[in-house]
């Protein structure tokens, strides 16, 4: 990676104040599934924040202006401090959103959760096929788990969002996924293609899709939203190797969400941990307020002084805020060149050689596991 760039460093007057903190409390996590975003070295529960610490950081979020807290993962429910995190984080005014796979939820949990205030529930589901959902899981028994829970969520009056994760292995089944959203009771429906960092790139053989499939999910996602306007929202992500133009990763860096780390550590965003040549603020040594305002990591590709060309000349530089640090990182080994899912990157071409190889033959899922990182 090349040396951080000079540059003034925005006013904090000049910052708005984040919009969301998502606390990953802990890695911890049953399933093991082969596209998790979480990193390759993971947590161990020795490393967690303690409850205090947890509950300093959310009254310090809200006093911020943080409006939401997403509880995630891992498995927010493997803490056994769940419920009183929940709790504290209703107390001083968050909106509380449990990201879960579920598994470890039963009628007594759910309803301590809902007593403790929780707001709305983001359940994943792996597949509609049972038998897929519980191989992609790594776990027996999972699709029923979640299709149980799914049922309290809704008897508790709870919104419900399902996550949908697709790629290769079950993309075919995207209209039973649709229809699984609807059959549950659910608002909202984030059908999100797999993307390739974290766990999902060594897995990338296993998981990429085709264009041509590409193409007709995204034909089944537009239909499905107009015939099902006013019933089903759904949100659709794409994957970023057969962009032409970058997303603005996270709302752009450090623009909208502050990322907690189970041992702390704070981030822009979940996968930001990668990248080398920061040194990330904690939450047990640094205020949550000068984290965002003042801290090198997160100003450091706040807003676009720091744009290469052609990122620095182009007019979608305030929209997509030159795409993601960590895929061109993970491309190029410089987290400040172009994203090379933009197609005027001038390192497009490895972005291209990129996807030749994902559409190789098949391989054998790498799963999820602590300790279990697949060397480089």
């Amino acid at each position: 990676m090349s040396d951080a760039p000079t540059l003034a460093r925005p006013a904090p007057a000049t910052i708005a104040a984040p919009l969301a903190l998502l606390a990953e409390l802990t890695h911890r996590c049953p399933l093991r599934c082969p596209y998790c975003s979480n990193p390759l070295e993971l947590d161990r529960a020795s490393r967690e924040l303690a409850t205090a610490d947890w509950k300093r950081v959310l009254s310090e979020a809200a006093a911020l202006g943080v409006l939401q807290v997403h509880f995630s993962g891992g498995e927010p429910t493997a803490r056994r401090d769940i419920v009183a995190l929940i709790a504290h984080a209703a107390s001083v005014g968050l909106y509380t959103n449990l990201i879960t796979s579920g598994v470890l939820i039963d009628r007594a949990k759910m309803t301590a959760l809902t007593g403790a205030g929780l707001d709305h529930v983001q359940l994943s589901f792996q597949d509609t096929d049972a038998a897929s959902a519980n191989r992609i899981a790594g776990l027996d028994h999972a699709h029923e788990k979640k299709l149980a829970v799914a049922a309290l969520v809704r008897e508790a009056g709870l919104p419900l969002t399902l996550n949908a994760v697709m790629h290769r292995q079950n993309l075919d089944r995207l209209p039973a996924m649709i229809e699984l959203a609807v059959e549950l009771g659910a608002q909202r429906l984030e059908v999100a293609h797999v993307q390739y960092y974290g766990w999902a790139l060594p897995n990338r053989r296993a998981l990429f899709p085709t264009y041509a499939a590409l193409e007709r999910a995204t034909d089944i996602v537009e239909a499905a939203r107009e015939r099902l306007k006013g019933i089903l929202t759904i949100d659709y992500v794409v994957p970023d190797y057969y962009a032409r133009r970058p997303k603005a990763c996270m709302g752009g860096w450090a623009r909208q969400f502050i990322n907690i780390s189970p041992a702390g550590k704070a981030l822009p965003c979940h996968a930001a941990e990668t990248l080398p040549g920061f040194d990330w603020p904690s939450v047990l040594t640094t205020s949550l307020s000068d984290i965002w305002y003042r801290s090198d990591a997160f100003n450091r590709y706040r807003g676009t002084a720091w744009m290469p060309e052609p990122c620095q000349s182009c007019d979608r530089r305030e929209i997509d805020w030159g795409g993601c640090r960590c895929q061109a990182f993970a491309f190029t080994g410089d987290a400040s060149r172009t994203d090379p899912a933009c197609a005027l990157a001038p390192d497009r071409p490895i972005l291209d050689a990129a996807r030749a190889d994902a559409l190789g033959p098949e391989t054998e899922f790498v799963y999820r596991q602590i300790g279990g990182a697949p060397k480089a």
